[in-house]
């Protein structure tokens, strides 16, 4: 006679279907909650980069547009001071602070130009990394060009005030106060500049 034990089939015992169905959905879930998180991230650290970016961009459009109106009203103050016999044209420190009042007139001016027609139409006068440099050293030389005149003016100007304080040496201290304030501007804007160059790949 065969054993009863060894003729009986085992059945498999099949799990419920939703009982299988949660389980897999359990372990999908905490990966979507990942993949989800991660994408946040991203897009809220580009959002953030692209803000930051436009900030500095408008800002230093702002700083340059500044460095332009005081470069203006600093040489042509300057070039108008002739009072009384005295001109600006005699003193060497009233001519330097003149010459660069100009060139950062145009230097700033051409920037400006520049920056606006990126802005408008999104085509640059140069790539991205020329660009950066040009802004960069640019900023810095002509900076350290408005410092270098209106320091050089103060202490004459001083001596003329010790001797006789007039219309001629008030004028002259407005033109170098513009000059002080066009390198304060331009200073701005190299500190953004150099912000922008560090923040580029090739660096």
């Amino acid at each position: 006679m065969e054993n009863p034990a060894e003729t009986t089939t085992k059945t498999p015992v099949e799990e419920p279907v939703e009982y299988v169905q949660d389980e897999v959905e359990a372990s999908k879930k905490p990966h979507t909650d990942v993949e989800s998180s991660g994408g946040e991230a991203t897009t809220t650290s580009i959002l953030r980069r692209w803000k930051i970016k436009d900030v500095l961009k408008k800002g230093g459009l702002v700083l340059r547009i500044a460095a332009l109106v005081f470069s203006i009203l600093s040489f042509i103050i300057m070039v108008s001071n002739k009072h009384r016999g005295q001109n600006f044209d005699d003193v060497e420190e009233y001519r330097y602070l003149v010459a660069i009042g100009i060139l950062s007139t145009l230097y700033t001016g051409f920037q400006v130009g520049r920056q606006v027609h990126h802005m408008s139409t999104g085509i640059s006068l140069f790539d991205h990394r020329t660009s950066g440099l040009v802004d960069f050293f640019g900023d810095q030389i002509v900076a350290y060009l408005l410092l270098s005149s209106a320091s050089a003016a103060v202490p004459h100007t001083n001596w003329l005030r010790e001797n006789a304080d007039n219309i001629f040496t008030d004028t002259a201290a407005a033109s170098i106060s513009m000059a002080f304030f066009a390198f304060f501007s331009l200073a701005g804007s190299a500190m953004i500049s150099g912000y922008k160059l560090s923040a580029q790949n090739y660096i």
